[in-house]
């Protein structure tokens, strides 16, 4: 029957063999990670006992990460578990969450969150090659005072807008 919640038809087909934006994010921190550390897919896929067309699925949010592999992942990565959902946009499509567990287009809060924060747009700049290979570059200088001066030297070449340190 039309407008059955059973049968949504190609619609639901549609949006169910697409990843969800949760599990693209959380593959997008993976492969942050694993970038950071110069891991190949191969090594990390070693670490976790799995192949690397396996971590390659997860990089791109084709297959889900479990709570157990999740927390595999933090271990491996040295980072919290939150980490894999840090800067994650609250705007996702119609169709997934909330609004498709039939719990409707509400949002409720925890007591940590922050109202004001739900629309802030995600930024992509730590996902950037470049942001990557500087990163790596920065953290093998070895001596501690140069390494606080480049961070000075940069720090000084950005205009100031008047906006505090982050």
């Amino acid at each position: 029957m039309p407008g059955d919640p059973i049968d949504a038809g190609p619609e639901r087909a549609d949006r169910e063999s697409r990843p969800s934006p949760i599990d693209v994010h959380v593959g997008s921190r993976i492969r942050l990670r694993r970038t950071l550390l110069g891991l190949s897919q191969e090594r990390l896929g070693e670490a976790l006992g799995l192949t690397f067309q396996q971590v390659q699925k997860y990089e791109r949010g084709i297959n889900r990460v479990g709570a157990s592999r999740l927390y595999d992942l933090s271990r491996v990565l040295d980072v919290p578990i939150s980490f894999f959902f840090d800067d994650m946009s609250d705007q996702s499509p119609a169709g997934f969450g909330a609004a498709s567990s039939g719990l409707g287009a509400r949002r409720s809060f925890g007591f940590a969150d922050r109202q004001d924060s739900i629309n802030a747009p995600a930024d992509d700049s730590m996902s950037r090659r470049e942001t990557l290979e500087l990163v790596r570059a920065y953290y093998r200088i070895t001596d501690p005072a140069v390494r606080k001066r480049v961070f000075d030297l940069v720090k000084s070449l950005v205009p100031d807008d008047g906006q505090s340190d982050r």
